[in-house]
Order: structure tokens, then C-alpha cells, then sequence
């Protein structure tokens, strides 16, 4: 496997040395292409050999399991960094921090992104969870995505082809988001700066930001119903199991003091459906991505 790669293939490798939580066993193979062709040649490899693939991006909204994967996780984080700016057109790829693309369309005056500035993750991870925030999503600017699929097959899909959802998104599993391009409109600077200073003040004033954590842990159940409200009102603000903690400050961040592991972080999940299950008959649905673990863990 290791001889396959172009790029970087490490095998056996730590995944709390790649997840935001800095929690994870070991990959079987832990995996960042060169380029496009390295990509499709692992692709092609698991495929034919019928290894199980993930794809972790930057690992900021990812809990991976103590045990860890048995099978191969795919970063685009470190080498799919292509950014291209073309009038208010913009050809981004996967492996591009959604900040940094945020940030370089603010520079050029072009709005349709600014309030996403400061969240985390990379734009492929975005696209899948169609990151949103103060009323904006990534998918409302978005013209076309490149997708490559099991078979090392590349294609262009249109936006309007694409089923998006609040925090969910129609892409297949088994096909990975390499690149995608965006129609944004030009702004006035002063106006974009107000969204972006209106978007970085609320995200600092309401999250942990000081503290590791994968984002919000479970997605809203109403636009006018927060999870975080309603773990608040559970009383769970400030529980802790291990080294993991449910916010004092916002209640849908889970934090990792330093050596909270996979079932610490699993059992204060558990806890905080069950709480609010018994308080207001809401079953809340996870957000964050998970790895490794059994199907029927979070259920029970």
C-alpha cells in the first residue's frame, strides 16, 4: 500500500494526531494523495481489493473511536489546496480551510461567504455538512462540485443536481469531493466587514473556543429550537466524564480537557439524548461525523 503512494501513507497511524478532538486509535492506513492521480490509484487499490475508505478532511468535526479503523482514511487537508479567483467566479478545492477561502473572498470584495468566517474544517468537509451560520450556507453560492468516485472516475456535478439540507447534503458516500467552484457577487467593503466582525464577535462571545472540540455535537431540531438550549435546560451545562466536558459556555460543544478519550466523549452523548429525550420528548441527532465505532452505540 505504502509503495502506491505518491504522497504520504502512514500505516498504523495515531488519528488523534488528525481530529480536532485530539481523540482516535489507529488507522489501518492514513492516507494524503499528491494529486488527483494519486488519488484515483488508492482509490483504485481499495476498490479492487475491497478495503474500506473514509475521508477525514481536517478531522474538525470527526469522533473516532478508541479502537480505531480498520480500513484507510483519506486528508486532502495538506495537498488539494488549489484556490482560483476568476471576476466573482471561484475554483477552490477540497482540500482548502473553509477560513482561508472565506478570508481571500472578503479581500476581493466578494460577498455570498463572509458568515462562515472562523469555522473550522476543510471546504469538502463544508460542502458535505453544508456548513452554515447567521442565516447563511455554503451551498447557497455554490455553481458546480468535482467529485471522483471508487473507480478513480472524476465528475462534474451542477449545484441544482444536489440535494442540500440543514446540515446534510445528497453526496454518495463513495465518491470524494476534490474540488468545487463558486458565483459570488461583488459587495461593498463595508457592509461585508459588518457581517464578518458581526459573525467573528457572536462565534467568540457563545463557543469554547480556547478548548478542543468538534463544533456543534448535535444539529438543531427546529431553526428556532437549539440543541444547546435544550442540553442547558437538561442541567447538563458543565457535566464531565473523564476529561470531556459539556460546555459551560455552550452547551452543544463537548471539550476535551487534555486526555478525554472516544467513550468519555460517547457516554456524555448518551447522556444528553437521554436527558433531553426524558425533559422534552425530542430525540436530538448527531452532527458531528463518527468512525469506527459500532452502529448501535449511540442509540443505546
Amino acid at each position: 500500500m505504502a509503495t502506491l503512494v505518491k504522497g504520504t501513507c502512514l500505516l498504523n497511524e495515531p488519528m488523534a494526531r488528525h481530529t480536532s478532538y485530539g481523540i482516535g486509535g489507529p488507522a489501518a492506513a492514513y492516507v494524503r494523495p499528491a494529486d488527483r492521480e494519486d488519488l484515483a490509484s488508492v482509490l483504485n487499490f481499495a476498490n479492487e481489493n475491497q478495503v474500506p475508505v473514509y475521508f477525514a478532511g481536517s478531522g474538525s468535526n470527526l469522533l473516532i473511536a478508541d479502537r480505531g479503523v480498520d480500513g484507510i482514511i483519506i486528508a486532502l487537508n495538506k495537498t488539494f489546496t488549489g484556490l482560483r479567483f476568476d471576476g466573482n467566479r471561484v475554483y477552490a478545492e477540497a482540500g482548502v480551510k473553509l477560513d482561508h477561502l472565506v478570508k481571500m473572498t472578503i479581500k476581493r470584495n466578494l460577498s455570498g461567504l463572509e458568515n462562515l468566517i472562523g469555522i473550522p474544517g476543510t471546504l469538502g468537509g463544508a460542502l458535505i455538512m453544508n456548513a452554515g451560520a447567521f442565516g447563511s450556507e455554503i451551498s447557497d453560492c455554490l455553481s458546480k462540485v468535482h467529485l471522483i468516485n471508487r473507480q478513480g472516475q472524476e465528475t462534474i456535478i451542477p449545484a441544482e443536481d444536489i440535494n442540500f439540507g440543514y446540515r446534510s447534503s445528497s453526496f454518495p458516500p463513495d465518491e470524494i469531493i476534490v474540488a468545487a467552484e463558486f458565483e459570488l457577487v461583488n459587495g461593498s467593503p463595508e457592509e461585508i466587514k459588518n457581517k464578518q466582525e458581526r459573525a467573528s464577535s457572536g462565534r467568540k462571545a457563545s463557543q469554547p473556543l480556547r478548548f478542543r472540540s468538534a463544533g456543534s455535537v448535535f444539529k438543531n431540531p427546529r431553526p428556532d429550537l437549539a440543541a444547546g438550549y435544550l442540553i442547558d435546560k437538561a442541567g447538563l451545562k458543565g457535566t464531565r466524564i473523564g476529561d470531556a466536558e459539556i460546555s459551560a459556555k455552550h452547551a452543544n460543544f463537548f471539550i476535551n480537557h487534555g486526555h478525554a478519550t472516544a467513550n468519555d466523549m460517547v457516554q456524555l452523548i448518551k447522556l444528553a439524548r437521554t436527558k433531553v429525550f426524558e425533559k422534552f420528548n425530542i430525540k436530538l441527532e448527531l452532527e458531528i461525523k463518527t468512525l469506527g465505532f459500532e452502529s448501535e452505540i449511540f442509540s443505546s
